[in-house]
Order: C-alpha cells, then structure tokens, then sequence
C-alpha cells in the first residue's frame, strides 16, 4: 500500500473509453494535488493503450481498488448504465465520487446513485462542467446581484452535428445504455447550466423524434417549453442533426436586460445602457469530432471535487443538483409520449443551483 505526498489526494479512474481523455489531461496538469493512482477498464487491450502517468497501475480488477485503503477518490467514467452499480461499490469502500454525467440512464437509477452516497456518506460531484466555465460564473454573479431584475424568457439552444458513424458505435444512444440520445447526452450539458441559472419550472411540454438524417434507437430531435411560476417561460431546442454543427447558445431576458451566452462567451447589455462580457469562444464538440473542446472547465470540476474532499466542503456540482436536469429531461421525453404537459410538484422538484 502506498500513500500519497502531503497535499495530494489519491484517486483511482474507473473507465478508460473516448470520454476519459480530457479528464486524463486535467488529472495531470492537477499533479500538485492530485495522484493517479490505478485505472479499471474492462477491456485490456484498449488500456494498455491509454498514456498514464509513470507509476499509475493497469487494472481489469476493480477490487484492485475498492481493497485499497490509500485510493481516498474514484472518477466513474464508464458508460451511463454502469455508474449506478460502480458508484454504489465504490461508495460502499468509502471512496469519494466523481461521476461523468448523466448520472444515469433514468431518473430513477439517478436518484439510486445519490442516495448511496448520501448513505456512505461519501462525497458525490457530477461531470456538469458547463457551470465552471468563466463565461458561466459571470453571468451567475450578475443574476445573482439582481442587476438584471426578473426573469421574463429564456431559451437553450444546442444545435450540433454527429454524423451517422457515431450512432453506428455499440450502444451510442440507445435506452439500455445511454438512455436516450441528443437530450441526454449532448443537451444535458447546456440544459443543465440554464437551469442553475434560473431555476426549476413548474411545468415541462415537450415533443422529440428521431429524423431522417440519423438510423438510432434515441431522439436526435428535440423542444420543449418550461414553464414558471413567475410567468417566465423558456424553450428549449435540441438537435444532432444539424450540419456541419453550432456553438450552443443560452438566452436570457430579464426586465432590466438580456444575456447571452454562446460558444464560452457572456454577453449583457442592460436597459440603460451599459454592457458587459467574459469569456471567450471555445468549441464544446459540437461539431464531427465530440472530443473537439478545450478541457479547462473538466479541469476546474476535478479541482473543486479534489479541494472539497480535502476540505470536507460541498462540491460546486453536487450529486444531488445533477438530479434537476434528469427531472427535467424526464419530463420532456414523457411529454412527448403522452402528448400532455407534465407537472413537476414542488415537493418533488430538485434544486439545481
């Protein structure tokens, strides 16, 4: 058994597939307070291929690191349908957790997967890094200082391209392994962030499909209108078939201005005319290659997943706020099946921010 240098904190990667690399990138620009320990895959050949750190241990043995009482974290970057048995194992050995999102394949297995680490009283942050990104934390500060006034509109926009290759992957947006498809699995990301910044609606409407540009079992297509308490609505609009693919986009209207974010960047013009801005473009993948995006918000979630386990605080991307946007993409997809709108009763809603 080893044990890290002072400061650092020990971890283990549970999954080595196509989403593992910008997190492999963080881990090692992260090298002062983080080690690598040990990393699981299934599937031998392919992690012999992974480059890892000098000293990091290969394993297709995950009791490799559920016996290791040095491993104080784990990062869950395996398919979604696997995260809930994964995260309930290394729960159970008293690791922290990091979970790729979704956290899983349905809400109900979502909510599983919270629990158990509230029951083992680990630590539980979610791969949402959309809500870390510069542009995103500007705009959050803003709304949050009520110089923008009341809510009145929003929309979320994420209109990207996957050619038919990426569906013709096993399992790639299927219900049994990804739960769905656009929605889930490339929305979830810019849903997620509309939603920390406005909150929870009180009634989702919402319809989606599969188009004729893709062969899949999941929706490629979908839109949907939330709406408020307040009176505010907002739509959203979702799609993989839009070539060659654009940045996402977030709107905002408040009675005292609007806000825009796209592409990593933050715009706000108020009433009487003053603007602000922060960020700067970035790709998020939305394009032909989904690896195609700068890795800076992955490595500020690990970041603030590693300084909270130290620190015994509460992750900016907690388990149970990623709950709020399996709720809502819950009830899209269950609206599109009825035709009716679905109510989400107040005792039941999950807080995002």
């Amino acid at each position: 058994m080893r044990s890290s240098p002072p400061g650092r904190l020990r971890l283990a990667v549970i999954g080595a597939g196509l989403g593992s690399a910008p997190h492999f990138r963080s881990l090692q620009e992260l090298s002062g307070i983080a080690e690598l320990a040990c990393v699981y895959g299934r599937n031998a050949e392919r992690l012999a291929s992974v480059q890892l750190p000098d000293g990091t241990h290969r394993t297709t043995r995950l009791e490799d690191i559920l016996e290791d009482a040095s491993i104080k974290a784990v990062l869950v970057l395996t398919p979604p349908n696997a995260h809930l048995e994964m995260v309930q194992r290394t729960a159970r050995a008293g690791k922290h957790v990091l979970v790729e999102k979704p956290l899983e394949i349905d809400l109900n297995r979502a909510n599983a997967l919270v629990e158990a680490c509230d029951t083992a009283g680990v630590t539980l942050a979610v791969m949402l890094q959309h809500r870390l990104r510069e542009a995103a934390l500007g705009l959050r500060a803003l709304i949050v200082s009520g110089e923008l006034g009341q809510l009145v509109s929003a929309g979320a926009f994420v209109r990207w391209w996957r050619p038919q290759s990426y569906y013709d992957e096993p399992g790639r947006g299927t219900l049994a392994r990804d739960g769905g498809g656009v929605l889930i699995t490339q929305a979830i990301h810019t849903l997620d962030l509309m939603l920390s910044l406005i909150g929870m609606p009180e009634r989702v409407t919402g319809i989606a499909g599969t188009s004729a540009v893709h062969r899949m079992e999941g929706e490629d297509t979908a839109a949907a209108l939330l709406h408020y308490g307040n009176g505010a609505v907002a739509v959203v609009q979702a799609t993989t078939a839009a070539y060659p693919g654009f940045p996402e986009r977030i709107e905002l209207n408040f009675t005292r201005g609007t806000a825009t974010l796209e592409g990593g960047e933050m715009r706000a013009a108020f009433h009487d005319g003053r603007v602000t801005a922060a960020g700067a473009r970035q790709s998020s993948g939305g394009g032909a290659d989904p690896m195609a995006f700068d890795h800076a918000a992955h490595r500020a979630v690990l970041e603030d997943f590693i300084r909270a386990v130290h620190n015994g605080a509460s992750p900016a991307v907690t388990g149970r706020s990623a709950l709020g946007v399996q709720q809502v993409i819950d009830a899209i997809m269950s609206s599109s099946r009825t035709g009716s709108p679905v109510s989400l009763h107040p005792a039941a809603v999950i807080p995002v921010m």
